[in-house]
């Protein structure tokens, strides 16, 4: 068994969580060395996403860069 199946997860909303709850939830500690993402809407009944730390780097990066802004 792994921590992350010991240890109960902590998950944080987004900043900029919308007020009906559409927002993404991460967690750093779901495994050694991986950020975990989720659906804040769906919770535990959800899928959980995998990223290492230089993926989740990256993509946060990208972000930032406005790279992956949609309304563009």
């Amino acid at each position: 068994m792994t921590s992350a199946e010991n240890d109960p997860i902590s998950w944080r909303k987004g900043s900029r969580c919308a007020a009906n709850g559409t927002c993404v939830e991460i967690a750093g500690a779901y495994a050694p060395g991986t950020i975990a993402a989720r659906d804040a809407k769906r919770g535990e009944a959800g899928p959980v996403l995998l990223f290492s730390s230089g993926e989740w780097r990256t993509f946060t990066d990208r972000i930032k860069s406005g790279e992956l802004d949609l309304s563009r």
